[in-house]
């Protein structure tokens, strides 16, 4: 029986990957479907003046923030948390809201990543000449689940509108589709 490398399915994992990330520009830059997904603050100059004194460095936080399980199930931490606020703050770059370019050569690393996985897993399951439907179908639920299936706990856990949730798996179930489709077009016979 023949066998698919990975090292033979570079040009589907290329193809795929910028084929991924335009689809990606098209969804952000073009239809802008994501323009609401985040709320403002009442009074977004007051936050930000009181926060910058904390001179926080970019990263995650949590307030209030327990030290430990035994803080977690104490009655003063409980009404910490229930008198709010409760905070999950991302602390960004500055310049990563204007200049996009570093977030864009990371999430095209990723998009290669993605497929690289897809690649992986279809050169193990199917066979050179496959027909294009069952390699859609493996790559499409592999690119899926990379691409979609993660968003679910940031709803679950972080409050993240289940109208965002959905949007980006919707734009995980474009990428899949693109992905699928380069890699049953460009599959070795």
């Amino acid at each position: 029986m023949d066998h698919v490398t990975v090292a033979s399915l570079w040009m589907p994992v290329l193809a795929s990957s910028v084929l991924v990330f335009l689809a990606s520009w098209i969804l952000h830059a073009v239809m802008k479907h994501h323009a609401n997904d985040h709320a403002a603050v009442p009074d977004e100059d007051a936050l930000r003046d009181a926060l910058r004194p904390f001179d926080l460095p970019p990263g995650q936080y949590v307030v209030p923030k327990p030290a430990g399980a035994k803080e977690m199930a104490s009655g003063e931490y409980r009404d910490k948390a229930r008198n709010g606020p409760a905070l999950l703050l991302t602390i960004v770059r500055p310049e990563s809201l204007y200049d996009m370019r570093p977030g864009l050569a990371k999430w095209f690393g990723y998009c290669v990543l993605v497929a690289v996985l897809c690649a992986y897993l279809a050169s193990r399951t199917l066979e050179p000449g496959a027909d294009y439907l069952a390699v859609f179908r493996v790559v499409g639920a592999v690119s899926f689940a990379c691409f979609a299936v993660g968003e679910f706990p940031r709803s679950i856990w972080w409050s993240q509108k289940w109208s965002t949730t959905l949007k980006t798996m919707g734009d995980g179930l474009v990428y899949a589709l693109v992905s699928a489709g380069a890699f049953g077009w460009l599959w070795p016979g």
